[in-house]
């Protein structure tokens, strides 16, 4: 998929290549999210769970490095107990999902009375006070949600993101992330561009994955005194 870049900012175009009937499949699973996204969340996201749940019990690698991650962070935790924390991971996936097509799809009217902001003072405080704002996530499956709402509402966002494998996927997943606007810096384009938008005083999110806390820690605090 061919991108335009304005400022080394990633700006997803669709190709004509995606029409190939090898899409096909990619686009038909886009059109079913896109229905369940229109269902009511109290009948759809009890199902969701459910797949995803047995879904974790079929992805082994996934769930191998979930259960690793967790015996190295909760080391008193029982393995039932880490074995369930799985199970709740996955069962949220999908969920998330669907929460961020609606989102997409219908709007933050429809979301805003099931988001519960926690800390949202703090970030309102520091935006008064002209510092500079760097959200330090891990990789979760519903990290896009908040920054598309903070988007929607007319705050400035940047963030960092790793290309999709399947090209109709990484374009419609992005085109959702910049549904409201923002900024998306690839991070095969490198740290820079997205330090020169936290430059200009636009809120950063830095996506971290597993083993990569104590360099993103350090990217942080180097940040922090720009």
């Amino acid at each position: 998929m061919e991108t335009k870049k304005n400022n080394s900012e990633y700006i997803p175009e669709f190709d004509k290549s995606f029409r190939h009937p090898r899409y096909w499949g990619a686009w038909l699973g886009v059109a079913a999210m896109a229905g369940i996204a229109l269902t009511p969340p109290k009948f759809r996201d009890p199902i969701l769970a459910r797949l995803g749940r047995f879904a974790g019990r079929l992805g082994k690698s996934s769930r191998r490095r979930a259960l690793i991650n967790l015996s190295l962070c909760f080391p008193e935790r029982s393995e039932a107990e880490r074995e369930a924390i799985v199970d709740e991971m996955f069962a949220t996936a999908p969920q998330a999902m669907a929460m961020m097509a609606e989102l997409a799809i219908r709007g933050p009217e429809k979301i805003q009375p099931r988001v519960d902001w926690q800390g949202l003072e703090i970030i309102e405080e520091m935006r008064r006070n002209n510092e500079k704002v760097i959200f330090l996530v891990p990789h979760g499956w519903a990290v896009d949600i908040p920054a598309m709402l903070m988007a929607s509402q007319g705050q400035k966002m940047a963030a960092m993101f790793h290309n999709q494998g399947n090209p109709v996927f990484d374009y419609v997943w992005n085109t959702v992330r910049r549904r409201f606007g923002g900024r998306l810096h690839a991070r095969n384009d490198g740290i820079k561009p997205f330090i020169q938008s936290v430059r200009q005083g636009v809120l950063g999110i830095l996506f971290t994955r597993s083993g990569s806390w104590p360099r993103a820690q350090r990217i942080c605090g180097f940040l922090c005194h720009l």
